[in-house]
């Protein structure tokens, strides 16, 4: 669907003069600096902010949402720039409010497993943090993102489907209201029945309701043994099917990612991989004491034999399991190597996985259909997967035909019982389906909560929840 239109408001050079005193040098008009605030990785098309203020503190996100309130000018948050739903887009400019300079991990409680951190900080350098504490941060969106932008969007990850999303790993957080006033959430306890969720309202709010500066996260300890291992099939079928009756039988999988055999076509080529055949492929991972994950890997082989699969191939070593997952975390570059010179964004479902491999595959006959190039990965044990659409930008029908497909992966999933979106979010892009899935009624509460907590509609406007008449 198209971004909505939104008159810039008037205010806007007033307040980019108020802004001009305050910040000095830590605010930016270069048209370099705020083109790379216009758009994220995932939908390519610029809507530049008027103004970039690079933050250092939370007090800093305060003054400006104050400010910007009291002139009703837009803020839009913004992390590393690697979200995929036109999060990013200043629709109709506004201040784009930097916080990868807040990036100090505050707290580090290895006994109690949690860590507080500010908000840009990335999940790589928190790793890199508490690697000495026997410690780790378990979620992998793909992108090295912030914690920050991770939990606006409620991401997860390869490792979802035994760690969870950013909902189950947040445990409190900090949140500069539209209005400026500095709330936290949560706390440190591993459960709480104080009042309203308010953590878990923030989380996936993409920006809408308040800007995110602070996480309180769990920590996990540092598997004994970590295992990778790869089996390839005859047919997508058969390995949605190992999938299913690995989770049925409960096996603790950490990883469990499924590549089409258009999507291992490109890996193999771009990769240079040896000893893959152009077949959908499972990479999986495997975390506990070496008994543990030997009973695993012996359960998951003969159950993917059953279903014929083949040429399992294993990895215990840190070099050789980067090279095993080298296909995998290379996916997003080798599509776009299908196709030299085209443009792409990546859309995302997730259905129950008894209906993952029915959905995959209209999916992908429809791609085909339309003329398009359109890999797909996914999360499998959480019936979650990316189509990665390619098209020609200066081809308006193409494009046309890019986005039908990407409505109709929205719409497939939904009617198979499932969502919209498992990782991404709505952002701009998929507004139409939120409607679909939710209905006007929910989408009316959705829209209540904006109004009450963002009255002036100043915080990332024209995202993730649709404009909609009242009802009655």
């Amino acid at each position: 669907m198209n971004a909505p239109t939104i008159i810039e408001a008037p205010n806007t050079a007033a307040v980019i003069a108020a802004l001009q005193a305050r910040f000095g040098d830590r605010l930016s008009t270069s048209p370099a600096i705020r083109e790379a605030h216009g758009r994220g990785e995932g939908l390519r098309d610029l809507a530049a902010p008027s103004a970039v203020v690079f933050a250092e503190t939370t007090e800093d996100v305060a003054a400006v949402l104050a400010l910007c309130h009291e002139a009703r000018v837009p803020v839009i948050p913004f992390g590393t720039g690697t979200s995929l739903e036109g999060q990013l887009q200043a629709l109709g400019g506004g201040i784009s409010l930097d916080l990868g300079r807040m990036d100090k991990v505050l707290a580090i409680n290895a006994p109690d497993m949690d860590c507080r951190v500010q908000a840009g900080v990335t999940r790589e350098a928190l790793n890199h943090a508490i690697r000495d504490q026997g410690l780790f941060f378990p979620l992998d969106p793909g992108a090295n993102a912030s914690l920050g932008g991770m939990a606006a969007t409620r991401a997860s990850g390869t490792n979802a489907v035994r760690y969870g999303t950013m909902r189950e790993v947040t445990l409190g957080l900090t949140v500069v209201t539209p209005q400026g006033r500095i709330i936290r959430t949560g706390g440190r306890a591993r459960k709480s029945s104080a009042g309203y969720d308010l953590t878990r309202l923030y989380i996936g709010s993409e920006g809408t309701l308040g800007v995110i500066t602070e996480l309180q996260l769990r920590l996990f300890g540092v598997p004994e043994v970590i295992s990778a291992a790869r089996v390839q099939f005859p047919d997508l079928a058969s390995a949605v099917q190992t999938v299913m009756a690995v989770m049925a039988c409960g096996i603790a999988v950490a990883r469990i990612e499924l590549l089409d055999a258009l999507q291992m076509q490109a890996c193999i080529a771009w990769s240079r991989l040896e000893g893959f055949a152009v077949a959908p492929t499972l990479f999986l991972e495997f975390h506990g004491s070496e008994a543990a994950v030997a009973e695993q890997i012996a359960m998951v082989e003969a159950l993917a034999g059953e279903h014929g699969g083949s040429a399992f191939a294993f990895a215990t070593t840190t070099e050789a399991r980067s090279a095993m997952w080298r296909a995998r975390h290379e996916a997003y570059h080798a599509a776009r190597g299908l196709a030299p010179g085209k443009d792409s964004f990546t859309t995302d479902a997730c259905v129950p996985i008894s209906r993952l491999a029915d959905c995959i595959a209209e999916s992908h006959a429809e791609a085909q259909a339309l003329g398009l190039v359109a890999p797909i990965v996914g999360h499998v044990g959480d019936g979650n997967f990316h189509m990665l659409v390619l098209f020609d930008p200066a081809d308006p029908d193409e494009r046309a035909r890019a986005d039908k497909l990407a409505a109709s992966v929205s719409e497939r999933a939904i009617r198979m019982g499932g969502t919209c979106t498992g990782e991404h979010g709505i952002g701009v892009h998929k507004l139409d389906a939120l409607l679909l899935e939710h209905g006007a009624e929910a989408v009316a509460v959705m829209q209540a909560i904006k109004a009450a907590l963002d009255p002036h509609g100043i915080m990332n406007p024209g995202k993730t929840v649709p404009s909609l008449p009242p009802l009655g």
